[in-house]
């Protein structure tokens, strides 16, 4: 039970920093809204040289506060900055010595992020929807389009491609992060990827060969298409650019695997009901499925917009 709880601390990102200060967290996107454990002195709250807000990674640079506002019950101080925060980074808040009732209540060093596991979920579904790698980046079209005429080759595909690409992806960060980095060779990332990306296709294939002969026959080549899919070569790349932990690696790439399994599944549906539509001869094949995958990429747009915790 003990156990259990310190994983959920450690996983939700909380932690006690100041005994006067509650909580600490992001607003909209210029704000950062600082909730204290009682009523604090108005002159001092409204001071704007008593924060200092940095991001965590750069130091250097400071935010510069556009202004401040206090509640009327004087315990929760609002952080309006000039621009718009990166609230995907953490940030470090300085405040000098809190007054309260007219006593100090000493200074405080807090960190300002989201809940670890709503920045997770963010991953997963941006990952998903929001930047699906088909439909808004345009990537593994060759298999997409090749394994999309039946519902069932693209669920199974969709499936098998999800399990790839997470083992695939979880053993190019292990392999960067302990390896590569290390020894300062993480200019080979790209080559060394593409060979654990390999090892995980052939490792699937011999598997699927012996465990399900049928979707074996039906993948045909596409599944040794998926070497050279560009999504399972991208993930990886990604995870090692941003730098992602364990876990935001797990998130990103079960996300990319499971919006392409999505994307197959829409498009499949859609392509056996064009077999049965009056399609003009010059549109049929892929030039239909061309335009169909077009009007999803514009539908999968509307994602765009979409703020997650």
């Amino acid at each position: 039970m003990g156990a259990a709880l310190v994983l959920l601390v450690v996983l939700a990102g909380c932690r006690t920093e100041h005994r006067f200060v509650k909580k600490v967290t992001f607003e909209k996107t210029n704000d950062i809204v600082i909730t204290f454990a009682g009523p604090v002195d108005a002159a001092w709250a409204k001071n704007v040289d008593n924060y200092t807000v940095f991001e965590k990674e750069d130091p250097d640079i400071l935010l510069a506060i556009k202004e401040i506002t206090l509640t009327p019950d004087r315990t929760k101080v609002t952080l309006h900055f000039k621009n718009a925060l990166n609230q995907s980074r953490a940030h470090t808040l300085m405040i000098k010595d809190i007054i309260s009732e007219g006593k100090s209540q000493g200074a405080a060093v807090l960190t300002v992020k989201k809940l670890y596991l709503g920045y997770l979920f963010s991953i997963l579904i941006g990952a998903m929807l929001i930047h699906n790698f088909v439909f808004t980046k345009y990537l593994g079209l060759c298999v997409f389009f090749g394994t999309s005429q039946k519902r069932t080759t693209a669920v199974g595909m969709g499936i098998t491609f999800t399990i790839v690409i997470v083992f695939a992806s979880m053993l190019s960060w292990f392999m960067y992060q302990f390896i590569l980095k290390p020894i300062r060779l993480d200019y080979l990332q790209v080559v060394v990827f593409i060979g654990l990306v390999s090892l995980s296709v052939q490792a699937v294939d011999t598997i699927l060969r012996k465990v399900n002969p049928a979707l074996f026959k039906a993948f045909g080549v596409y599944l040794v298409l998926v070497i050279a899919n560009c999504i399972i070569l991208a993930t990886p790349l990604i995870l090692a650019d941003k730098e992602y932990n364990a876990w935001e690696s797990f998130m990103l790439s079960l996300g990319a695997g499971t919006g392409f399994l999505i994307a197959l599944f829409l498009m499949s549906c859609v392509r056996e009901k064009l077999e049965l539509a009056n399609v003009p001869p010059t549109y049929r094949g892929l030039p239909i499925a061309f335009i169909v995958a077009g009007l999803f990429a514009l539908a999968f747009l509307g994602f765009s917009g979409m703020a997650i915790f």
